[in-house]
């Protein structure tokens, strides 16, 4: 298992699985950015992606040089299976604290 993953390297994670094989830098970035409907500091993103990377969650690799970029290439990321594991754990968690609860939660504000 990778350990517990922070709120937001599942954010960074989920954008990955919901942009498949179009999954890079500025588009994760931007994924993250409208699911928690709040900038993110790009050099964040870029950060979680390599320790998430070093964990063995995620893997990368080079596209080809685009126009549009300079002849740079974009780097593409991909869910391992450790990744999806520690996805559907964080997912068991949360869903186990939530049990018996009622949403939205009332009483103090």
């Amino acid at each position: 298992m990778a350990g517990h993953l922070g709120a937001f390297e599942q954010a960074v994670l989920l954008a990955i699985v919901r942009l498949g094989e179009h999954a890079y830098g500025r588009a994760i970035l931007k994924e993250v950015q409208a699911r928690l409907e709040r900038n993110v500091a790009a050099g964040a993103v870029h950060a979680t992606l390599e320790r998430l990377e070093k964990k063995g969650v995620v893997s990368s690799r080079l596209g080809s040089g685009t126009p549009i970029r300079g002849g740079r290439a974009r780097r593409f990321y991909r869910l391992q299976p450790k990744g999806f594991r520690a996805l559907n754990d964080a997912r068991a968690a949360v869903d186990s604290l939530w049990q018996g609860l009622r949403w939205p939660l009332k009483g103090y504000v």
